[in-house]
């Protein structure tokens, strides 16, 4: 039995399933109460720091270090940053547990607009890789981490299926919740009924700062179709596609999803998508274990809604917190 084979082992679910309050027994009050009623706990963070990308453009990053052997990089969601609550208590958690924590702010996402016409997107990887890269010049941490939150949990699991069997030994896995693994069936899915209120929400910044950036660069896209967008559908088709290089929203969103990696994966990965998740579509709940590398662990409770798993009477920390606490401390214990 080689290690990662060994390290598989510690996937056998031990912890209690999530279970919700009565009144969070919907996915929409779970989903809305936790993105927009979740008081933010005290910011964990102790530094920041701006990093220059190999193309000229910057990361900006949060770090809360204590001399830890461990450390973990978090990565927010769409349109999220560092100081959304679920960034900084899970940083808080996980900082508790005696790790020293890194967030990532995605290009544009740090209250300062990024210096290039592209910018972050649901399966861009190339960020991720130089950040991961630069951790291991800079630190010495045998035992590194990732945790991720919708896309970018989808970031996550794609970057450790390109990865693959040429992983570094000090990447030892990574936790991810509420993700769209398959973008197409989760973009057509946020396009139906009321859950057309969550896109109208994204697109209320994703327009202004695109538009912001037509200003700036030379271009040939058309303003007026981005300004006129009203679903995923039809910015991905007017902006993401074209400034990334993708042919149109449909290419961008197979080339961009999780799930064709997913079996390439060689490291311990918990993911936990809630099945009352109103912006996952049901491919996004892979049924066959062909989908998946057998070093993924696919937990679905019944509850959550998407990046909440609320908590009433459990003190400041979410289901999710300790989820992800209890499960990196098996993976560094098993590697360690």
């Amino acid at each position: 039995m080689t290690e990662r084979d060994d390290q598989a082992l510690l996937m056998e679910a031990d912890f209690p399933p999530y279970r919700a309050p009565w009144v969070f027994r919907n996915g929409h009050l779970s989903t809305i109460y936790a993105g927009l009623l979740r008081k933010p706990g005290p910011d964990p963070f102790l530094s920041s720091r701006r990093l220059t990308t190999p193309d000229g453009d910057f990361l900006d990053i949060d770090m809360a270090m204590q001399g830890s052997r461990q450390l973990v990089i978090l990565l927010h969601g769409l349109e999220g940053n560092t100081r959304r609550p679920y960034m900084t208590a899970m940083a808080s958690r996980l900082y508790e547990a005696g790790y020293d924590i890194l967030a990532l702010n995605f290009r544009g996402c740090s209250n300062e607009p990024n210096r290039l016409l592209r910018s972050y997107h649901t399966g861009e990887t190339g960020d991720l890789r130089f950040l991961v890269q630069w951790v291991q010049t800079q630190f010495d941490h045998p035992q590194i981490a990732l945790v991720g939150f919708s896309l970018g949990g989808n970031v996550l699991l794609k970057y450790l299926g390109e990865e693959g069997a040429d992983i570094s030994d000090r990447l030892s896995g990574g936790v991810a919740f509420s993700v769209p693994i398959d973008l197409a069936s989760s973009s057509r899915q946020l396009d139906r009924g009321i859950n057309r209120l969550y896109v109208a929400q994204f697109l209320r910044t994703l327009i202004p700062k695109a538009l912001a950036k037509l200003e700036r660069f030379d271009h040939q896209l058309d303003p007026e179709a981005i300004r006129q967008a009203s679903s995923f559908a039809a910015f991905d088709q007017a902006f993401t596609a074209p400034v990334h290089g993708f042919l149109d929203a449909e290419d961008y969103w197979n080339r961009a999803s999780a799930l064709p990696w997913m079996d390439q994966i060689t490291c311990p990965a918990l993911l936990v998508n809630a099945w009352d998740d109103p912006f996952l579509s049901p491919a996004c709940y892979p049924s066959g274990r062909a989908l998946l590398s057998k070093h993924v662990q696919f937990e679905t409770p019944g509850q959550g809604g998407h990046v909440a798993f609320p908590s009433l009477w459990s003190g400041r920390y979410y289901w999710s917190e300790q989820r992800a606490a209890h499960f990196l401390q098996r993976l560094f214990l098993k590697k360690g």
